[in-house]
């Protein structure tokens, strides 16, 4: 391959996965016996993750970003410390310790492959004749190229703790682009969501 067809494929392939770094929520349900918007006073943000850092991180931005709103919020993490499930009992308690009316709970659903297709792997250049064309379409200069790459499937669920009752549950994908990227852009995904269905207050 030539060194500017080279250099020409990184720049590309830089721009496809640079696209596909995306999170969104792709669907969403709320509870139609809602009459009016709920007004929750303070949040518990439960991680369901068996890597504690992981949790953690997540819990924190979440609270963090809830704070933004100027709503009060708090980590599971503090008040459930169980790297795995708890009894109901247990998990009412926690609840009732931290003082909060409402829970959101995420938790990780499933991997999906999904294959990108760029068009312009190899562009024609200025002054390209017959026989260069020709000898281009053996690299591919007319074949596009498919890349897979990996959507994460999480799902997120509003609870109100006094009436024991889902509130609103949405379902996002996330294609990965490291860790703290990836949990700020989910949480940022969600918040605006809760936002446009008055669940939280706007900026």
């Amino acid at each position: 391959m030539r060194p500017w067809a080279l250099r020409l494929a990184v720049l590309v392939l830089t721009l496809v996965f640079a696209g596909c770094a995306s999170t969104r929520v792709v669907h969403q349900w709320i509870n139609p016996d809602v009459s009016s918007p709920p007004r929750f006073k303070k949040f518990m943000v439960i991680a369901i993750s068996k890597q504690p850092g992981v949790r953690r991180s997540f819990e924190d931005e979440f609270v963090a970003r809830l704070k933004a709103t100027g709503v009060d919020g708090v980590p599971g993490y503090r008040f459930i410390p169980e790297d795995g499930p708890v009894e109901e009992s247990r998990l009412g308690e926690a609840v009732g310790q931290a003082g909060a009316d409402a829970t959101l709970v995420t938790r990780f659903v499933r991997v999906e492959q999904k294959y990108q297709v760029s068009p312009y792997y190899y562009p024609p250049a200025p002054g390209f004749g017959f026989y260069r064309g020709y000898t281009a379409a053996w690299y591919g200069y007319y074949e596009p190229p498919v890349y897979p790459y990996e959507v994460y499937i999480s799902e997120t669920s509003l609870y109100d703790t006094a009436k024991n009752a889902l509130i609103w549950s949405g379902t996002v994908e996330t294609t990965p682009a490291g860790i703290s990227k990836d949990i700020a852009r989910y949480v940022e995904a969600v918040i605006e969501a809760l936002q446009k269905n008055n669940l939280l207050p706007s900026r």
